[in-house]
């Protein structure tokens, strides 16, 4: 193969992907909607995650110029991300030029951030901000532009080599923690895939072309529906109680599961976002905001209104764990030091992980 044709090389297709259903569902959420702030998929190494990036950009709806997949290097500047103004065309030529970043050269695409964990923390920020706000500033001795950036925003990370500060990791909309492969047969599957596309990738686009083309046509429509589409107070309760139960910080996550629920209706063709849109969502917003884990109660609906009604001291259904009430009055209280308290037993609670994403600390 020449340099020209590997430069040219096919993207991998989007419906070829094996074993992945949740990515590929988080991926096309913020494909449709790039407000809900991006995708932080974090794994081991040689689990797909550049690839289902690419292959998500050549799904994306493009002119005759495909939609673009830029990526950002770890040596980045601040100016090289979020572009720069040319003050001193002003004196010589009267105009004010805008020095496009790479947020501008990824509008209407991908931008993919691998090991975005080894990042600067102020480039993290600054991209995040572009990323929900689908608008870049770009400011430069008391002078201001602005510009679209609407753009699909794709992190990677291999939590073996350091984990995002949780302020950062709550500004990331959706997160999905892949594994290892396990079952043999999956694996087969893997490898079956990936070495015809080695081989021919020309070959596998065209024989997932008649998945492909329908999917970017959802896409497109879903995109087109989403001002249509409301949340009906239930919906907002829904994801307000979900939030709530996992211990979020801020509002952040409740804002991101409805944003989710939203695209995913719009995806699936539905004119009416409901609470079921919220569950499907609502891991991929929380696993990475989690500092609860859900009650017995949460988990079973067995009281709607789960919490909200205690008051006073009764903790009993509270998820940070049931203290017992202390012993009666009549109760002799043993001999021992003075001032002694008798002993109250105070059972400690697991704090819920999913492994890539270790439990923020309250």
């Amino acid at each position: 193969m020449t340099l020209v044709q590997a430069a040219t090389r096919a993207a991998f297709p989007f419906t070829a992907l094996v074993g992945q259903p949740l990515l590929q569902r988080a991926l096309l959420l913020v494909a449709i909607d790039p407000r809900i702030g991006g995708v932080l998929v974090s794994g081991p190494r040689g689990t797909a995650k550049s690839t289902a990036a690419r292959a998500l950009a050549a799904l994306l709806p493009h002119t005759p110029v495909a939609a673009p997949f830029v990526t950002l290097p770890l040596a980045c500047s601040l100016e090289q991300l979020v572009g720069t103004l040319n003050v001193e065309a002003v004196l010589a030529e009267g105009q004010l030029r805008l020095a496009p970043g790479l947020v501008a050269r990824a509008h209407n695409g991908v931008l993919y951030v691998d090991e975005v964990n080894l990042l600067p923390d102020a480039l993290v920020d600054a991209l995040l901000d572009v990323a929900a706000s689908g608008v870049n500033t770009v400011e430069r001795d008391g002078i201001s532009q602005q510009h679209a950036a609407r753009f699909a925003l794709v992190g990677t990370m291999n939590p073996e080599e350091g984990e995002l500060r949780p302020q950062l990791l709550d500004r990331f909309g959706l997160s999905v923690a892949l594994g290892n492969p396990l079952d043999p047969q999956q694996r087969l599957d893997i490898l079956r895939t990936r070495l015809a596309f080695d081989e021919d990738p020309q070959a596998l686009v065209a024989a997932h072309a008649a998945q492909l083309a329908p999917l970017a046509a959802t896409v497109v429509a879903a995109r087109a529906a989403l001002p249509s589409l409301a949340w009906p107070d239930a919906v907002l309760q829904h994801a307000a109680a979900l939030a709530v139960a996992a211990g979020v910080d801020g509002m952040r996550a409740d804002l991101v599961m409805l944003r989710a629920a939203r695209a995913l209706a719009a995806l699936e063709g539905r004119n009416a976002v409901t609470s079921q849109d919220v569950d499907a969502v609502a891991e991929l917003a929380l696993a990475h905001r989690r500092t609860l884990e859900p009650s017995a109660n949460d988990r079973t609906n067995d009281k709607p209104n789960g919490n909200a009604n205690n008051s006073g001291n009764d903790s009993s259904n509270n998820n940070t764990g049931a203290r017992k009430d202390p012993p009666p009055a009549s109760t002799p209280i043993p001999e021992g030091d003075w001032g002694a308290l008798p002993p109250i037993p105070t059972p400690t609670t697991r704090v819920l992980s999913t492994g890539a994403w270790p439990a923020k600390k309250a």
